[in-house]
């Protein structure tokens, strides 16, 4: 059996909440201020992958050591930035 690719988008907001152990609300304020951006089917309705959990999951570790929102996106920017360098030099681009 095939593993799923952990970018696909398959649980709603209920699930996710779940799945992380955050509330549904803080999920929404999470997006709004730019912490993780959930796909969103043709209706309009939030789908998270299993990326976005492990996303959520280290919001609520950044949280829970006294980091305010404004420094969790910094360092979650600076994790993403440091994420595509390593890919650049695996592939042999940098």
């Amino acid at each position: 059996m095939a593993e799923r690719d952990p970018r696909l988008p398959v649980y709603g907001i209920a699930v996710a909440a779940q799945l992380s152990g955050v509330p549904e609300a803080s999920l929404r304020l999470f997006e709004a201020k730019g912490l993780l951006t959930p796909s969103r089917s043709e209706g309009g309705t939030r789908r998270y992958s299993d990326e976005d959990i492990g996303r959520l999951r280290r919001v609520t570790d950044l949280r829970e050591e006294g980091v305010n929102i404004a420094g969790i996106r910094r360092v979650l920017d600076l994790e993403d930035e440091n994420a595509g360098l390593r890919d650049e030099l695996a592939d042999g681009r940098g």
